[in-house]
């Protein structure tokens, strides 16, 4: 099976937009949010991702098929370092879950830009927390932290290491 991750392209916005749809409507049941007055989820950071330096859009592709995405950014809960990256958001259609595309693809990008990471998972969402456990204490061998976060700016686990 071939896994791409690819840097999506300003003329890609729209597939990242159909794509956070069905990611929005996937975390609603978790986090319990409504579409708008038009039926549509908002997410208003996207535009950001090919305006603001230290954000990167990625499309996943199995087979050459638009699989999922990644939204990385360097707007860190933890710390004011503007060199640490944060996994955004991060969606693979539920066609290709639980074949090991998301490990490869986490792990990839991870490999990509080596350094300071953190990984957050909103309080509710334990199986995003099981798999973000997993996929990184396997890239780290153990070697990495966990704090709970409790404030304004985000409720949940966040992991965090260098690599």
């Amino acid at each position: 099976m071939i896994v791409q991750i690819k840097e999506a392209l300003v003329e890609q916005k729209p597939i990242l937009q159909r794509l956070m749809q069905l990611y929005q409507y996937d975390f609603s049941e978790i986090e319990s949010c409504d579409v708008n007055e038009d039926g549509i989820y908002k997410y208003k950071y996207l535009d950001l991702y090919w305006t603001e330096p230290g954000r990167l859009p990625f499309l996943v592709y199995v087979e050459k098929k638009i699989a999922g995405f990644a939204l990385i950014n360097k707007h860190s809960y933890l710390s004011n370092d503007k060199t640490t990256r944060v996994v955004s958001e991060f969606f693979i259609m539920r066609k290709y879950r639980r074949q090991g595309i998301g490990t490869h693809v986490a792990q990839k990008i991870f490999g990509m830009f080596l350094g300071k990471w953190e990984v957050q998972q909103t309080e509710n969402d334990k199986i995003a927390q099981s798999f973000w456990r997993k996929v990184i204490n396997n890239y780290t061998q153990g070697d990495y932290k966990e704090v709970h976060l409790d404030n304004e700016l985000w409720k949940g686990p966040v992991q965090i290491f260098t690599k």
